[in-house]
């Protein structure tokens, strides 16, 4: 056999593992004492977020824009995955003084 003859299919396939994308991460948001915190996250399109209310009353987090509106019962987490890119000021529907901002990039 020729050395050279699997150089072309070696190639195919490190090009394909270098071009799988990353995985999606999963970001905690906690909810405590009628606060989100971090107040400011940054994440990508298709990450996971966790809402984990430690609060003994229920929150919400409804995003300005409405791209999103997710209720957390008290003691509990609840996730959602991020489906579009920007900018989001989010607050809480039952606590309007509860708010954060959330970047989205692609």
């Amino acid at each position: 056999m020729r050395p050279g003859r699997y150089l072309p299919v070696m190639a195919a396939l490190l090009s394909g593992a270098i071009a799988v994308p990353a995985h999606a991460a999963t970001i905690q948001i906690t909810i405590d004492n009628l606060v989100f915190a971090p107040a400011e996250v940054s994440a990508r399109v298709g990450d996971t977020i966790e809402w984990i209310n430690k609060d003994v009353l229920a929150h919400t987090a409804t995003a300005r824009n409405g791209d999103f509106d997710v209720t957390t019962p008290p003691k509990k987490t609840v996730t959602s995955i991020l489906k579009k890119a920007g900018t989001v000021e989010y607050y809480c529907r039952y606590h309007p003084n509860m708010k954060a901002v959330l970047t989205i990039v692609p």
